[in-house]
């Protein structure tokens, strides 16, 4: 198995992608950590994950408290061995469909700080302890937030969001580098299963997410578990500051 041993901590394990990448992980032999805002939905997927015979903790932390993310670490750190992969997937609450001259500026500013500030505060905490095995993963999600804006419907925040995470990876991997950490993306264009069937402009969204494609089809959940396993993994050793494009050929790189 190829992240047998390991010690993946996911933030927003409870949810729909968080959970994907949680389930393809254990499968592939790691004692994953979920760590989410609401317990129900972390232990339905730690029962699911355990139920199949893989390894599964929960703990309830607020990604964006530096405090609870680091006592946290600390503590797989001690009571497991090590930190492994870590991988932030919290939702970041974006508004979108509002054009930017009609937005609040909170609505806005949201997704921006709470994607900076999340993945700050849960870099820094696991790189310590990856500094001191010599080795690690960090993984982000949500590629370069695209290379051309979109026509016709806005999304806020978000796109900056995703750059300014972008910034932040390239970055950490050229401090964490000669440590051993590695530092990557993965860049969906989207996935249509985290929609809800009564998402408002679900058409729309799923149109502009499938329709750029060359494949005629989006990254599933699934394709995300299988390539963040291999991101994860010793298979992927040489890949750092790197978004890896699953977009299904919607970005041509």
């Amino acid at each position: 198995m190829l992240l047998d041993g390991r010690n993946a901590i996911i933030w927003g394990g409870g949810g729909a992608i968080g959970g994907a990448v949680a389930r393809a992980f254990a499968r592939e032999g790691a004692r994953v950590h979920l760590c989410g805002r609401t317990q129900t939905a972390l232990d339905a997927v730690a029962d699911d994950i355990r139920a199949s015979g893989g390894l599964a903790e929960t703990a309830v932390v607020d990604a964006l408290d530096e405090a609870q993310v680091t006592a946290h670490v600390q503590q797989v750190a001690r009571d497991f061995g090590s930190v492994d992969v870590a991988f932030d997937l919290i939702s970041v609450g974006d508004v979108q469909g509002t054009p930017m001259v009609e937005m609040a500026l909170a609505d806005y500013e949201q997704p921006i700080v709470t994607a900076v500030r999340s993945f700050f505060i849960t870099s820094k905490a696991v790189a310590r302890p990856m500094m001191a095995q010599g080795r690690g993963v960090i993984l982000t999600f949500g590629g370069d937030g695209g290379r051309d804006p979109i026509r016709h419907y806005s999304i806020g925040g978000f796109q900056v969001a995703l750059q300014a995470v972008d910034a932040m990876r390239r970055q950490l991997a050229a401090e964490l580098g000669e440590h051993g950490i590695r530092v990557a993306t993965i860049h969906t264009g989207g996935v249509l299963e985290t929609l809800p069937r009564d998402f408002p402009g679900r058409e729309v969204i799923a149109e502009m997410i499938v329709g750029p494609t060359m494949l005629g089809r989006a990254a599933t959940l699934g394709d995300v578990g299988d390539v963040a396993v291999f991101l994860a993994s010793d298979k992927a050793a040489t890949i750092t500051a790197a978004a890896i494009n699953i977009t299904a050929g919607a970005v041509a790189d």
